[in-house]
């Protein structure tokens, strides 16, 4: 499903992650239209490593990522309150867990291409990585993200 059209306009290529923390650098490249090795290495120039637990239950990885590049990201995470509300451009935690009482997510990036929202997820072992299964996929809360 790689590739697929949007309402017949925009292409849209997701970005699967590598490593299995690779989430929020996948979704970093999926919002600035890189490949994952281009954004490993600027992560990686940056101190930030997917080998990093800490980016499943951080956000200021991604969110120095995306100021490194000029993109502006809400200061704070915004609760999830419905598909509709959400800003044509977010970072979204899925599958929100506890272990050892430290919160753990996965980062997957909401779009909304010609007012058609689908959801990025670089998951490696999905289908499909447009995802349109929104009943599933239960945010608990999105960063806007505004790339000028």
């Amino acid at each position: 499903m790689e590739g697929k059209p949007i309402n017949g306009k925009e292409r849209l290529n997701p970005v699967i992650q590598e490593e299995t923390t690779g989430c929020g650098i996948a979704s970093v490249a999926n919002i600035l239209g890189k490949s994952y090795a281009d954004m490993k290495a600027v992560a990686n120039g940056m101190g930030i490593y997917a080998t990093d637990e800490s980016l499943w239950s951080d956000t200021d990885y991604v969110r120095r990522l995306l100021a490194a590049e000029g993109v502006v990201t809400s200061a704070t995470e915004i609760p999830f309150e419905s598909w509709e509300v959400l800003p044509d451009l977010a970072l979204l935690s899925i599958k929100h867990h506890q272990e050892n009482g430290k919160n753990f997510w996965h980062w997957v990036v909401f779009r909304r291409v010609d007012g058609q929202p689908c959801v990025l997820d670089s998951a490696s072992y999905l289908p499909a990585n447009i995802r349109t299964d929104f009943d599933a996929m239960q945010p608990k809360w999105f960063i806007r993200v505004e790339v000028s």
